[in-house]
């Protein structure tokens, strides 16, 4: 288990969200944590404690107001700490190089390749073709319904009909090198992770995997390790006290790196 760091962008600002309040309509978002300094400052911090493989998230919408403002805040970050923090947000094949040109390691991506609610073989196919396999994390955040996970798109607020499980993971993996899996339901609660959930992708162990969501006690992270068989790196946000939550990263990394050293 390894920590991931992130930095989440929304109007302009580094943010920590509740996951299911986020809204395209007028912007809206419930705020957990908005910070007062700008993206490149935790990519420095990060870049200061060698924390790699985090990822940067635009929140709003490409056609939002608020979308260049959060563009800029991106780069910034990936100037900054370049080739060591993945984005997502808005991205295409046809704007993918642009972020990798920025300094991004990796582009994440999900509307893209979701379309009508079923995965897009198609678009698949030309973000491999253009960015390449090697740089290329789908992003397969989920929710709940009649009992099954189902991955979601826009930004969370538009259930697809593809169902996250071992075999969509299975097919997907070949055509990326990670996966990112925020556990919408319960982002930004801190009210515990999706054991399930976490069950689940802890029987996946062909390429990295990232959940987020729910962590807030040292109890979630020794929770997700054995869930998650080890297979599963860790995003945490809102409970971290860089982002205003009682986590400290210090003891967090510390802790981590402690329990990898005890596999």
């Amino acid at each position: 288990m390894e920590f991931r760091p992130c930095i989440d962008i929304h109007n302009g600002k580094v943010k920590q969200i509740v996951g299911s309040s986020l809204k395209d309509e007028a912007d809206e978002a419930v705020e957990n944590f908005v910070a007062e300094v700008d993206a490149a400052f935790y990519a420095k911090l990060y870049r200061q404690k060698n924390i790699k493989n985090g990822h940067i998230i635009l929140l709003n919408r490409p056609d939002s107001e608020y979308y260049e403002a959060d563009k800029k805040q991106a780069f910034g970050a990936l100037e900054t700490y370049r080739d060591s923090l993945q984005v997502g947000g808005g991205i295409t094949d046809e704007n993918a190089a642009m972020f990798l040109q920025a300094g991004a390691s990796h582009v994440i991506v999900t509307s893209f390749v979701f379309k009508n609610g079923l995965i897009d073989y198609k678009n698949l196919e030309k973000l491999v073709k253009n960015v390449g396999r090697d740089r290329l994390v789908l992003d397969l955040s989920c929710k709940k319904k009649n009992g099954a996970y189902y991955i979601v798109t826009d930004r969370w607020q538009k259930y697809t009909d593809v169902v996250l499980d071992i075999n969509t993971m299975d097919k997907l993996s070949e055509f990326c090198d990670e996966f990112l899996i925020h556990a919408a339901d319960v982002e930004g609660k801190a009210g515990g992770i999706d054991e399930e959930l976490v069950k689940m992708l802890g029987d996946f162990g062909k390429i990295p995997v990232t959940y987020a969501g729910g962590v807030h006690t040292f109890e979630d992270l020794e929770k997700l390790k054995n869930l998650g068989r080890d297979n599963i790196n860790v995003t945490i946000g809102s409970a971290l006290d860089i982002f205003g939550g009682n986590l400290k990263l210090d003891e967090v990394l510390k802790f981590i790196n402690e329990q990898t050293a005890v596999r």
